[in-house]
């Protein structure tokens, strides 16, 4: 039997913690950053963990 292939935007978008936690970024940080207050773009930069109904489908994509 084949191999399972990673798939490519789930590896581009997230990542598993050394615990096991898949980790993924906010959205809103590309464009129109002059009128986003400071305040929002901090609390926009740390990254979050996904949503538990996710978690199976995400780690499925990504081959764990």
């Amino acid at each position: 039997m084949p191999k399972q292939k990673t798939h490519s935007g789930a590896k581009k978008r997230f990542k598993v913690t050394g615990s096991g936690k898949i980790m993924r970024e906010h959205v809103n940080q590309r464009h129109l950053l002059e009128s986003k207050t400071s305040r929002r773009m901090r609390r926009l930069a740390v990254d979050t963990e996904i949503a538990p109904a996710d978690v199976a489908r995400v780690k499925k994509m990504l081959g764990r």
